[in-house]
């Protein structure tokens, strides 16, 4: 039991910040119907920000959010005015490839800077670690739970309560409409992309003191955020969120139970069977 336990709670806050990636990935696509496959990478160019200021400014990685958010977000409209704002009536295969390329060449472009080699941001707290009865739990995933949870919370009071936020999630609803109705849609796709790469910035930043970090390491994550937010539910910031957290979980008590090596396999037997059964996702087609 206490080994079920002791996953089951690793799992958990592994899965928030999984759940950060998807939720970003559900934000860009629940406004602009556009798929991001450089999400991950996205994510990556976040990772290696947190890297730098810890290395160079020595920063601490929790404390360097602060500036991974804003850079982040500056860093996503760019590219939404710029590359994806051009393909937002294109056919889809385009706007895949579109975001295909751009996560090949943020890949490639930190391989020339940095070469493929892993870097490793090790902290005096990395390793550290907090009983509670005979659990042991991580103290930066707790305090990566933790800071997600804030996050989370924060962005859902945002799109609920404030002006801007209800204009986001009436875009997301119906772009024509809400274009009808006076909204701006383009500065909210802007804001949207900003917003999900600011978030996927954040997870990167977040899960460094615990990750390997290489150019690579985009893909994986890019994956990992779609399973998620076709699990939950294209669209749906909730939907994300639990998506994250199954995924955490199924990842932790699959390498527990039955192979770290399959791992992997679980989650994709576990979205399988999800979309066999409830193929729009666990809570639909939600709406932000």
């Amino acid at each position: 039991m206490t080994i079920f336990l002791q996953s089951l709670i690793s799992g958990i806050l592994i899965g928030g910040v999984y759940a950060l990636i998807g939720i970003g990935l559900t934000i860009i696509f629940g406004v602009m119907r556009v798929i991001n496959f450089a999400h991950g990478d996205i994510m990556m160019i976040g990772m290696y920000l947190t890297y730098n200021f810890f290395s160079l400014a020595g920063v601490d990685p929790f404390v360097s959010i602060a500036l991974t958010i804003p850079l982040m977000f500056l860093f996503g409209a760019i590219l939404q005015k710029t590359f994806i704002n051009r393909v937002l009536g294109a056919l889809p295969q385009n706007q895949i490839l579109l975001t295909i390329g751009l996560g090949l060449i943020m890949s490639n472009t930190m391989m020339f800077i940095y070469t493929s080699d892993y870097k490793i941001l090790t902290t005096s707290y990395s390793s550290s670690s907090f009983n509670i009865g005979t659990i042991s739990i991580s103290w930066p995933l707790a305090i990566s739970f933790l800071i997600t949870a804030a996050i989370t919370l924060l962005l859902y009071w945002f799109l609920m309560k404030t002006d801007t936020g209800q204009a986001i999630r009436a875009t997301a609803q119906d772009r024509e409409a809400a274009q009808l109705m006076g909204i701006n849609v383009k500065r909210m796709s802007i804001l949207a992309f900003g917003m999900g790469a600011a978030l996927a910035g954040t997870a990167g930043a977040l899960i460094s003191p615990t990750y390997y970090i290489f150019p690579q390491i985009g893909s994986t994550f890019t994956l990992k955020a779609f399973v998620i937010t076709v699990l939950g539910g294209m669209g749906s910031i909730v939907g994300a969120t639990i998506g994250g957290v199954i995924i955490g979980v199924a990842e932790s008590l699959g390498a527990v139970y039955i192979s770290s090596g399959w791992k992997d396999v679980v989650v994709f037997v576990l979205f399988l069977l999800v979309l066999l059964f409830k193929p729009a996702g666990l809570l639909g087609k939600s709406k932000m």
